[in-house]
């Protein structure tokens, strides 16, 4: 799992959006870190588990661009 430093004012959507480019993944993200689950707008310097970029499926895209 890759890890995410935030930066003060940061958002679970924003957070997502600049990740990922959607806010999708969202629940995801609040799912792997429980104790924040409270956090609205977070303070810098709080370590967030993220999922890897291969975990994540854009289920946007066709079938032949997902990499399954």
């Amino acid at each position: 799992m890759a890890e995410y430093i935030t930066l003060q004012g940061d958002t679970w959507d924003g957070i997502c959006h600049k990740l990922y480019g959607s806010s999708r993944q969202m629940t995801e993200l609040m799912q792997l870190n429980p104790a924040h689950l409270r956090v609205v707008i977070f303070s810098a310097g709080i370590r967030l588990r993220i999922p890897a970029e291969a975990e994540i499926i854009d289920d946007e895209l066709p079938p032949w661009k997902r990499g399954q």
